[in-house]
């Protein structure tokens, strides 16, 4: 095990972005947390570096997920449920739950074993918090969310600080960009796909991170929490700039049709990370097309069995 590496909790490690951890964290420093009975794009037989997964529902059994967040020094809540999951009939308000679950948990874990101190909380948001809002997006305003699942996630953000505060729990809500790989657009492209283009040609720009640098920036921040403490409550989590979607798919050699855009449709979306560049290393080259898609290129060809 990695001295230097902190053990971290994965809450919903079953999805896309657990995958990339899986792939970029040194071997035996997940808990990899997943439901019983979800089997669909895991590795076969155990977990990242021959570690076990841990196999219980964080709702349904709170006393298997404290004892879980005993065994770590840090907790990150992926799980969640998306506007996707939601048309399938899932629970948008499971967010503000596995939010809430995961605070409580780092309070028990650190009874356990971090001398009565919480065992900090990373928990997964997204740009969705900020609404139709354009523009370079900080931390610092209120969320105005629009979506039901922004609006979600926003309830989450706010209620697990204040449990945290409560608890004495460390809680940091990342709010993370697109991610190449697991996004909708090199992650979803399909024969046919379409880009709204805008009167001045452009295809819309968003903030971007790729799998390898997010999983260097997520680790960097859990061994932050772990030992200093001195996370912000929320968090802004990308590569610097922003990339054209056309340009993305572009660079990765997969076609593409322009359509108008509608009026509604936002131009830019784009995350100011100086807050995490004041915390962790950043390359400025790292949001850039040609990076984002060797990064996404690598994961695939990196699988593991």
């Amino acid at each position: 095990m990695n001295r230097d590496f902190p053990r971290i909790l994965v809450l919903g490690a079953s999805g896309r972005i657990g995958a990339m951890l899986r792939r970029g964290w040194p071997a035996g420093q997940g808990l990899w947390q997943v439901r019983p009975g979800s089997e669909s794009g895991l590795e076969s037989g155990s977990g990242q570096g021959g570690a076990a997964w841990l196999r219980f529902d964080p709702l349904g059994d709170p006393a298997a997920l404290s004892v879980a967040a005993g065994r770590a020094d840090v907790i990150l809540c992926l799980a969640g449920v998306t506007p996707a999951a939601a048309a399938r009939g899932a629970e948008m308000g499971d967010n503000i739950a596995l939010g809430l679950a995961a605070v409580r948990a780092g309070a028990k874990g650190g009874a356990r074993g971090h001398d009565g101190a919480g065992v900090p909380v990373l928990l997964a948001s997204s740009s969705a918090v900020y609404g139709t809002r354009g523009g370079l997006l900080s931390e610092v305003p209120p969320p105005a969310p629009v979506s039901a699942y922004g609006r979600a996630k926003a309830e989450m953000e706010a209620r697990a600080a204040d449990l945290g505060a409560e608890l004495g729990v460390p809680v940091t809500a990342l709010r993370i960009g697109n991610v190449a790989g697991a996004d909708a657009i090199l992650g979803g492209w399909r024969a046919g796909f379409t880009l709204d283009r805008f009167a001045d040609g452009r295809t819309p720009r968003r903030s971007y991170i790729g799998p390898a640098v997010l999983a260097r920036v997520l680790g960097d921040l859990a061994l932050r929490a772990a030992r200093r403490r001195d996370l912000p409550a929320c968090l802004n989590v990308a590569a610097p700039g922003a990339v054209e979607m056309g340009a993305l798919l572009d660079a990765a050699g997969l076609a593409w049709a322009p359509r108008p855009a509608p009026e509604a449709a936002i131009p830019e979306v784009i995350l100011d990370v100086t807050a995490l560049a004041g915390l962790v290393p950043l390359d400025h080259e790292a949001g850039t097309a040609q990076m984002l898609v060797a990064e996404w290129r690598g994961l695939a060809q990196n699988r593991q069995p």
